[in-house]
């Protein structure tokens, strides 16, 4: 499959919709009170996986465009 500057604009354009959401789930998540611990492990594994997701297609995304060229 041949990728194009599109396919790049599309990988980072999720890239930033993880982080800009995931950095407001994180904002909410801090000003919670009297959880459970549980609670806080979980929803943090979760922040970080997404972030490491929006890392990872935030490369592929450059990637692409600077593959691609002109």
């Amino acid at each position: 499959m041949k990728l194009t500057r599109r396919h790049a604009l599309l990988l980072l354009g999720i890239a930033l919709w993880n982080v800009l959401t995931y950095s407001v789930f994180i904002k909410n998540l801090m000003a919670t009170e009297s959880r459970p611990t549980a609670f806080y492990v979980a929803h943090t594994i979760l922040i970080v996986v997404n972030l490491a997701i929006a890392a990872i297609l935030a490369v592929w995304g450059l990637r692409v465009w600077r593959s691609t060229g002109s």
